[in-house]
């Protein structure tokens, strides 16, 4: 098949009549036929061969391009048009085609784990971004009609879009972000195309297309709406291992915007696939992958249950995880590690507050350790951020000790003293924040 020729032809026949479907050839045919044309495809003939594909997606007969041709045409016996068999290998063309689109934007590898690349290494990606968006936005909006329009294949046109759709997401998320690799324009095209992804499959929003629900239908009946997350997670999985995460800038971002978007009890389903990219950034030594694991790692702490995360051990892990960044100088990873603490800790532990008068004696525990490192630290501090981040971070910790916080005491007076002699103007937020700390102290230790 000459696919060139057949692209011309069809463009052609905008203005004049449509051409009859005996002269088109099978649609499997044809997608592959595009997609060996994109992966082979110049820089010079790449723009004009996206802009040929969304006008074949544009003028193309519905039933067409979403119905897969007979198994054997011309044969005796062919097998229907709507079999098991045929919409397998349709959506299996469909998602090569998708993902042959996906690529021509691919980013461009990083080989040493030292940080962004320069943005000059991007300069051509943003314009393909829009062709492209362009391109698949018609694809969505073709799909949508003919699932709209049909009756009894809808099931199977719905589940094409559940093929297509989360590669598409990958995309649209991967250039939907202020980077190096993106602009106004290609920013708006992507929101676009992801706005078009929603509407074709009646998703409400990001975490909805995720996740999914049941909606009652018009008719009165419940109709399960089915989330992508994973989907996505099939396309991330092979990009998110020790050795090759960094390869790719968007590839932990496209992550914590779909771990960040999904709650519980969701969540705890796809827990063994989401807690060791999560893990990996948390480990990682530069300070925005830190923080982006970190916040991960809160996320996921907050929306799984206790339960879920004590089997496995998979809540010391996450202890060990982010108790080891108590060691550091960074005031944005402290702040963001003694929040986070707060949460695991209850996970792992109940707090010493919670213990009533009458029970067996309090026992040094987990609470113990991360309020003496953080006296500790208090204690020999000098930079004015850090002291604002622990005094901020402090009451709360007193407050879970309860009684139990006498052991601490004398570290504590300590604290309490150097801080409140240290002038920290203009609002003074270290020694409101310490005195606050002295009278949950005294109200929670004074003697019985």
């Amino acid at each position: 098949m000459d696919l060139s020729s057949f692209l011309q032809d069809l463009s052609l026949s905008l203005t004049e009549k449509p051409l009859p479907l005996c002269s088109h050839p099978p649609i499997t045919e044809l997608l592959d036929g595009l997609r060996e044309h994109l992966t082979g495809a110049t820089d010079a003939e790449l723009c004009a061969l996206i802009d040929r594909v969304e006008r074949f997606f544009l003028m193309g007969d519905p039933h067409w391009l979403f119905c897969p041709p007979p198994a054997n045409q011309g044969a005796e016996q062919q097998q229907e048009v709507g079999s098991e068999g045929g919409w397998a290998e349709l959506q299996g063309a469909y998602v090569a085609l998708v993902d042959a689109l996906a690529r021509c934007a691919a980013l461009p590898l990083c080989h040493e784990d030292s940080g962004s690349l320069p943005t000059a290494d991007y300069k051509t990606i943003p314009e393909r971004v829009i062709a492209l968006s362009s391109a698949l936005k018609a694809l969505l909006e073709a799909l949508a009609e003919r699932e709209r329009g049909c009756g009894a294949d809808r099931e199977q046109q719905h589940k094409l879009l559940l093929a297509v759709a989360p590669q598409i997401c990958v995309f649209a998320v991967t250039h939907d972000q202020v980077q190096n690799w993106t602009n106004q324009k290609s920013r708006q095209a992507a929101q676009s195309l992801q706005g078009a992804l929603l509407w074709a499959g009646h998703w409400r929003d990001s975490a909805h297309l995720l996740i999914g629900d049941e909606r009652r239908e018009e008719e009165g009946g419940q109709e399960k709406i089915q989330g992508i997350l994973g989907g996505i997670l099939d396309i991330l999985q092979p990009q998110l291992t020790k050795d090759t995460w960094w390869h790719c800038e968007a590839v932990k971002l496209v992550f914590a915007w779909t771990l960040l978007q999904v709650t519980r009890p969701s969540l705890s389903s796809h827990l063994p696939r989401l807690l060791p990219p999560a893990l990996l950034l948390n480990d990682h030594y530069r300070r925005e992958n830190c923080m982006l694991g970190i916040r991960c790692l809160h996320h996921i702490v907050v929306n799984t249950a206790a339960a879920e995360l004590r089997q496995l051990n998979r809540a010391s892990v996450v202890y060990e995880a982010l108790f080891k960044h108590l060691y550091t100088t960074d005031a944005a990873v402290i702040q963001l590690t003694l929040s986070s603490l707060l949460d695991i800790l209850l996970v792992l532990e109940k707090p010493p507050l919670s213990l009533s008068p009458a029970s067996c004696r309090r026992r040094p525990c987990r609470h113990d350790d991360v309020l003496r490192l953080i006296l500790t630290h208090m204690e020999a501090e000098h930079k004015v951020e850090l002291r604002r981040v622990y005094a901020v971070a402090l009451p709360q910790y007193i407050h879970r000790m309860g009684v139990a916080v006498c052991r601490h005491l004398k570290r504590l007076e300590r604290v309490v003293l150097r801080y409140l002699e240290v002038e920290d103007p203009p609002e003074e937020h270290n020694r409101l924040k310490v005195l606050e700390v002295l009278q949950e102290t005294l109200i929670t230790a004074w003697p019985r």
